[in-house]
């Protein structure tokens, strides 16, 4: 029971933020969170131990993320196009990573969760393509254009002050 517990301790953050990032909703993400923890410890002996517990742990968010979407016609239209952030201020303090995730949040749905999950859940590239059931190669190809975007966009604001 003790392993579980610390298990929760050292995960929450992580799973919160991703599902906040993805629903923009504190209630919403709380939930699935904890309906998160629940799955993890019912389906336990299932975990093989391939991976980190934080990118099975991750999974389980993502899949109960998508059927919530899949439910609610509104979650969708959000998870496909949307521009409006409102978490950031309650998780970061520095200015510049909020309008760093301003501009992330502009991307497409798999770029925006490489994009997260590499600077908001700090997971390696072989990790975050378990998560997402794609390759590690096109993870990293997608998080370079999503940097590469970045820089751009940085470029453009730095060339209309002038």
């Amino acid at each position: 029971m003790q392993d579980l517990e610390e298990i929760y301790i050292e995960n929450y953050e992580l799973v919160y933020k991703y599902l906040l990032a993805n629903s923009h909703d504190e209630n919403i993400s709380e939930e699935l969170t904890q309906e998160t923890f629940y799955r993890a410890v019912k389906n336990i002996k299932k975990f093989k131990g391939n991976s980190k517990i934080s990118t099975w742990l991750c999974k389980i968010a993502k899949n109960l993320w998508v059927d919530e979407v899949k439910k609610n016609s509104k979650l969708k239209a959000l998870d496909e196009n949307n521009s409006e952030i409102t978490f950031e201020d309650q998780i970061f303090a520095d200015e510049d990573k909020i309008r760093l995730f301003k501009k992330i949040q502009n991307f497409n749905v798999e770029m925006r969760d490489v994009m997260y999950l590499r600077l908001s859940g700090e997971l390696n590239f072989r990790e975050i393509g378990e998560i997402m059931g794609k390759t590690e190669n096109w993870v990293r190809v997608t998080f370079y254009r999503g940097k590469e975007k970045l820089k751009e966009d940085n470029e453009n604001e730095r060339k209309s002050r002038v």
